[in-house]
This record gives structure tokens, C-alpha cells and sequence, in this order.
């Protein structure tokens, strides 16, 4: 299906509508600006961390975010239940890669969850995405990752998407000044945002929460992905006009999600057509 502004709107009314339940498994950081992010677009947000439940949990979720960004051996092993049990039940993932390339315990721990089940997307910036398939020669050196920020404009990071991609089946979202969504050969560049979003702590993980927000509604993942950075983007876009600066964009964030019409995503939709790399 060609992606327009009708069909992002019509995933944003299926949020609204069906309210999916969301499981999480996310760090401290972002936890709360993820959670009412995701109640703000309509959908439910659960953040279930204990091993004791989060298989439960994920039977009945419309879809599982795992995002590293602050690692401990249990959370990683109840991220491990969690993707296992998500391929049981036929729940889609989305994991995040939070900081992988700034230590090789997180670069290591992205692979190890790659491993555990199929993952629907891997949303990322630059940085990460390139630090886990280490396609750069830079990466060898240990300075490719700056804490969780990316030192890499989104553009360097295709190739790396397109071997991830091939590696896992995964739709590989790059988000940065201009978001890159590859799969299977195909591109779509989202080019909405604001230069204040990096500001704001905690908004890349909430990216990904919402490409889960958006695969709860859609079984396609490249659709999914690219409807999530185009919300997220207008969002932004929406909320930097009325911020004096980070922390009221975070406030008008939220509610630019809450607020947001059709005719917002008409009017400042800015997505490049799809199309195929050789």
C-alpha cells in the first residue's frame, strides 16, 4: 500500500479507536514521557519489567517494545521471556538499541536479543544501528557512539540498515534530522521534526514506542515504522512553535499527539516517495 497522509491518518483514528496495549520493557529515563506519549496518541502503555509476569503480559499486548537504555542482568532476562514468548503468540517487536557502540556490553546485549526471537522493527540512531553490524571501520575504534547520542548523520547509516535488514528480516527505522525506514530493497525518508527534539531526553525511545503504538494497529512494519515517524515529526514539529525551549516542547509534545488532526498531517506530511536501492 502507497504511504500517504490518508493512510497515517487512518492508523492514527485504528490508535484512537482500539486503544492497543502496548507492553514495554524500557528504561527509567523515558518511562513516564513514554507512557503519555502513548496514552496521548490513544494507545494503552504497560511498563512490565518482573520476570514473574511479563510473559503473561505480552499474551495479551498488540505489541512488545524492548528498549536497553538502562541495562541489568534481570531486565535483559525478562527481555529474553518477553521476545519468547512474543514469538509464541504472534505479538510484533520492536527493540531499541539504546547506546549500543558506546560500551561492548550494550553492543553485545542488542545482538544477543536480536538472536532470541524475530524482531518486526529496530528503531535507532545512526550511531547504534551502525555500532551493531560494525560495517564501518570506524566503529573498530570504540568512538562511533557518544553515550546514547549519535555522532553520525541518519543518512550513514543506510548501508548498515539495508545489512541488518538482510541479516534479521526486520524493517530498520534510522531516526536523525531526516529519518530513514529501510526493508527489503526499500526507502522512505521522513523529513518532519524540529532541531530542539534532540534536546529532549527520552523523545528516540519514544519513537519507538510508537512505532509500537502503530504496529498494534498494522500488520505491516514498513507502514507501521514510517506512520510513527511521520506523528512523531508533526508532533514535534506542532509543539516547537508554541515551546520557549525543551522543557515546554516536551509539555507541547504530548499534547500536539493528543490534538493532532488530519488536517495537520496533510498540511505538513513530509515523506519522499518510497523507492527501491540497487
Amino acid at each position: 500500500m502507497k504511504i500517504t497522509a490518508q493512510s497515517v491518518w487512518a492508523d492514527v483514528l485504528e490508535i484512537r479507536h482500539h486503544a492497543p496495549l502496548i507492553h514495554n520493557i524500557t528504561n527509567y529515563v523515558a518511562m513516564n514521557t513514554t507512557a503519555n506519549a502513548l496514552l496521548a496518541l490513544g494507545a494503552s502503555p504497560v511498563m512490565a519489567h518482573a520476570q514473574e509476569e511479563v510473559a503473561d503480559m505480552v499474551g495479551i499486548a498488540n505489541s512488545l517494545v524492548i528498549n536497553i537504555g538502562t541495562l541489568s542482568e534481570k531486565w535483559i532476562q525478562s527481555m529474553q521471556k518477553a521476545m519468547l514468548q512474543a514469538k509464541r503468540c504472534g505479538v510484533p517487536v520492536v527493540l531499541d538499541p539504546v547506546g549500543a557502540g558506546a560500551t561492548p556490553y550494550r553492543t553485545e546485549m542488542a545482538r544477543q536479543l536480536l538472536s532470541v526471537a524475530p524482531v518486526a522493527i529496530i528503531r535507532g540512531n545512526a550511531s547504534e544501528i551502525m555500532a551493531i553490524v560494525q560495517t564501518d571501520p570506524v566503529l573498530k575504534t570504540g568512538t562511533i557512539s557518544k553515550g546514547v547520542d549519535s555522532i553520525s548523520g541518519s543518512e550513514s547509516a543506510v548501508g548498515a540498515a539495508r545489512e541488518l535488514n538482510r541479516a534479521y528480516s526486520a524493517v530498520v527505522c534510522i531516526t536523525g534530522e531526516t529519518d530513514f525506514i529501510v526493508s527489503n530493497n526499500i526507502i522512505a525518508k521522513v523529513q518532519n521534526g524540529h532541531a530542539m527534539m534532540p534536546r529532549v531526553t527520552g523523545l528516540g525511545c519514544t519513537a519507538s514506542a510508537l512505532c509500537g503504538a502503530f504496529l498494534g494497529v498494522n500488520t505491516l512494519a514498513f507502514d507501521a515504522a514510517v506512520h510513527a515517524m511521520v506523528v512523531m515529526g508533526i508532533a514535534g514539529e506542532l509543539a516547537a512553535e508554541q515551546a520557549k525551549g525543551p522543557g515546554s516542547l516536551q509539555l507541547h509534545f504530548i499534547d500536539a499527539l493528543y490534538t493532532l488532526t488530519e488536517s495537520d498531517i496533510v498540511t505538513r506530511i513530509r515523506l519522499m516517495p518510497e523507492h527501491f536501492l540497487v
